[in-house]
């Protein structure tokens, strides 16, 4: 494969170590915390506008965190040796100390929280269940069927600390990531103490996207109606953060403008040319300005609820598109010029290859199939549909 070169580049500078893989990396792991934050307005802090998306949200952040170790096992020479960190921890490596932070956060917080809050779903599916499913909801009852009102009082108050202790965990989760580019001191582009902060808040303004989406897509899939109230406030939250995490980005470039060290003429050439479209264009021309501008407006102006829709929709899939387009202006930019400023690089991506597209548009797939599998398992409206039951009966 031939990559053109300008200037002068060292030889283990004109291939990059990091590929399109690395891009979805922190891509994935950012709409996990981000959808898990989402969830936790509802549970920690009471916003019960969002109530209708605390499962789907919950569900939605597991999908995902299954996944996002496997763009670095892909990565790996010997995946099969990856087990070893756990053996034989490294406190000193960032990247081995991470997967105790994975392990944690996907343990200790998700899987316990889902757990808690779908127990009485679950023992009343083992109950009325038949065949295979009702063997599937027994064994995910470990054995619990007491859903007395005293137990499901401890099972809410231990949710409420679980989630509690979840936020700090999910900021970790990303903002660990964050702190992995950043502290790469050789690397103009991601030395910055502002990264891990800019990587925190663009995962919650990708995740609260994701989820929003999510939701009004599952409504008119199961031709129920859109909870408004409920996506204008997710919508309300989404423009917030999505400002916050639009002015550290420029606070980032300011400082860097006017330090304007000796690195800072070569990282200009990349923006106004082999990163132009990526960064000026998608990133925050498509993905940031016009999302922000849309959900401005829907904050304003008093839109008719279809348009509110539209809207939202796609404000929603051009902030993923800019979060994209961002991580990829890290990594793959990071990588494009040499440590000398006097050379610069162009990335080829492959299709079939163990680094290609093709397995990155598989790895992107793969969480949908998996939400899909767990919705299935555990509906995120079972309880809605009880209590509508359960007022009919009444």
């Amino acid at each position: 494969m031939h990559v053109p070169v300008e200037g002068f580049m060292y030889p283990n500078e004109i291939e990059l170590q990091w590929s399109v893989l690395i891009v979805l990396y922190p891509f994935i792991t950012g709409l996990v915390a981000g959808a898990f934050i989402l969830a936790s307005l509802e549970r920690v802090f009471n916003v019960q506008a969002v109530k209708p998306t605390y499962r789907l949200a919950l569900l939605t952040a597991l999908a995902f965190l299954i996944v996002a170790p496997m763009p670095l096992q892909l990565h790996l020479g010997r995946p099969e040796r990856s087990f070893e960190m756990y053996l034989t921890p490294h406190r000193t490596s960032a990247m081995a100390m991470f997967g105790f932070v994975y392990l944690w956060y996907l343990l200790g917080v998700l899987v316990v929280e889902i757990w808690l809050e779908y127990r009485r779903d679950i023992v009343e599916l083992a109950q009325s269940s038949a065949g295979p499913k009702k063997w599937l909801y027994r064994a995910l009852t470990l054995g619990s069927y007491n859903v007395s009102e005293r137990a499901l009082k401890i099972d809410d108050k231990v949710g409420w600390i679980i989630t509690v202790i979840g936020i700090p965990s999910a900021f970790l989760l990303h903002g660990y990531v964050g702190f992995i580019f950043g502290s790469i001191k050789a690397n103009p582009w991601w030395s910055t103490p502002l990264m891990p902060v800019v990587f925190l808040f663009s995962a919650m303004v990708s995740g609260i996207s994701v989820v929003m989406l999510l939701y009004m897509l599952t409504c008119r899939l199961r031709k129920r109606p859109i909870n408004m109230p409920c996506v204008d406030t997710i919508a309300m939250y989404l423009f917030y953060t999505f400002l916050i995490d639009f002015t550290l980005e420029m606070v980032d470039l300011i400082h860097r403008i006017y330090e304007a060290d000796e690195s800072f003429r070569s990282l200009d050439f990349m923006v106004h040319s082999k990163l132009y479209f990526s960064q000026i264009m998608l990133q925050i021309g498509f993905g940031t300005i016009v999302p922000l501008v849309l959900l401005a407006i829907t904050q304003l102006v008093n839109l008719p609820e279809a348009i509110r829709k539209f809207a939202y929709s796609i404000a929603g899939v051009l902030t993923l598109i800019g979060i994209f387009a961002m991580r990829w202006n890290v990594v793959i930019g990071g990588q494009l010029f040499s440590k000398s400023f006097l050379g610069y690089t162009t990335y080829k991506m492959g299709f079939v290859t163990k680094e290609g597209l093709l397995p990155a548009i598989v790895l992107s797939i793969l969480p949908f199939v998996i939400l899909w599998v767990l919705v299935k398992v555990l509906p995120p409206w079972y309880e809605e549909a009880r209590l509508a039951q359960a007022a009919h009966g009444d």
